[in-house]
């Protein structure tokens, strides 16, 4: 878990430990409340005094810890994927174990694809507040690149685990099959779909395995 509570009380370690985490509880006061407040009324709209207000944190305690609003963006997308309910990262998820231990590609996808689903959901909101700030702001455009360098990372991940399954069809390489798990996993992808064109998260998923099952191994998902 991200955070855990001290057990024991009154010994010089347990002092210790409850300031760490009682440290840690207050970065998550301020990390969720930037989530919430820049997904409600966007990244360049809202300020780390509203932040900290939210949060029930002095604003200096916000810059003490974070330094600079962008450091506090790039925690705040952490958040969206790692989740509040049990933070981790996705290849500890029971989703991303099944992707890896399943056998049949189709299936794998599924795995896969469902599970990616409930990040990119949570994800979008605050991709899109902070794409909107991007063009203005460089400080936010690089917290965006170095994010989908990661994210570009943690596909050709995908890639190669479901390559160890079945072989991608021949016009296609790895580097183009990484593209295309980006450009249909994506918050914009997503958002278009279900928001502008009125999909359900459920057709979504079902539509983007099929597709990817034929476009990357020429084969469809069961």
């Amino acid at each position: 878990m991200l955070f855990v509570m001290a057990t024991v009380k009154g010994s010089g370690t347990s002092t210790k430990l409850s300031r760490r985490e009682s440290a840690k509880a207050t970065q998550w006061r301020i990390v969720k409340a930037a989530y919430e407040l820049f997904c409600e009324q966007g990244y360049a709209a809202t300020t780390m005094a509203q932040i900290a207000e939210s949060a029930g944190v002095a604003v200096q305690t916000v810059y003490f810890v974070f330094h600079s609003k962008s450091a506090l963006l790039s925690r705040a997308i952490d958040f969206a994927v790692l989740g509040e309910s049990d933070p981790e990262p996705p290849q500890r998820r029971p989703w991303y174990r099944a992707m890896a231990a399943e056998p049949d590609v189709g299936r794998a996808l599924r795995h896969f694809v469902t599970g990616a689903s409930e990040l990119i959901r949570r994800v979008t909101p605050i991709e899109v507040a902070a794409q909107v700030a991007s063009d203005a702001d460089p400080e936010t455009r690089r917290v965006i690149e170095l994010h989908e360098r990661w994210r570009a990372d943690d596909f050709r991940a995908v890639v190669e685990i479901l390559t160890a399954t079945a072989p991608l069809r021949p016009e296609v390489t790895a580097a183009q099959a990484t593209d295309v798990l980006l450009l249909f996993l994506s918050s914009h992808h997503y958002r278009f779909l279900t928001e502008e064109r009125g999909w359900s998260p459920d057709v979504w998923v079902d539509w983007t395995v099929e597709a990817l099952a034929a476009q990357l191994f020429g084969s469809s998902s069961p």
